[in-house]
């Protein structure tokens, strides 16, 4: 059971690194923007993610497509989504790999 969850949360990640900022060509996971991501034993998902900005010209189009992604691994039931700007998001938040790619390191 533990095994099945670490694999689908393997997934889920590799299904979030798919999705980009269409303004920075970085995927929203190593730029930082999934706070939390939980795998329950029922093949369900919680996301809290944020947006670079809350008046980010994506704010309606990133995490529908973070959810529509879940969605599509084989097994998953449901997907939950939580949008929040607590804390707010700062480029502290970005991966090394973020970093490098943004010329920020």
């Amino acid at each position: 059971m533990l095994t099945e969850i670490l694999d689908l949360k393997e997934q889920a990640i590799e299904a979030i690194k798919s999705v980009y900022d269409p303004e920075i060509p970085v995927d929203v996971w190593e730029l930082g923007l999934i706070y939390d991501l939980k795998v329950f034993p029922i093949n369900n998902i919680y996301v809290q993610m944020t947006l670079t900005s809350p008046n980010c010209p994506s704010a309606e189009q990133l995490p529908e497509e973070v959810k529509e992604k879940l969605k599509g691994i084989a097994g998953v039931n449901e997907v939950e989504l939580e949008l929040t700007f607590e804390p707010p998001y700062t480029q502290e938040m970005m991966s090394e790999v973020a970093k490098l790619e943004l010329g920020f390191m």
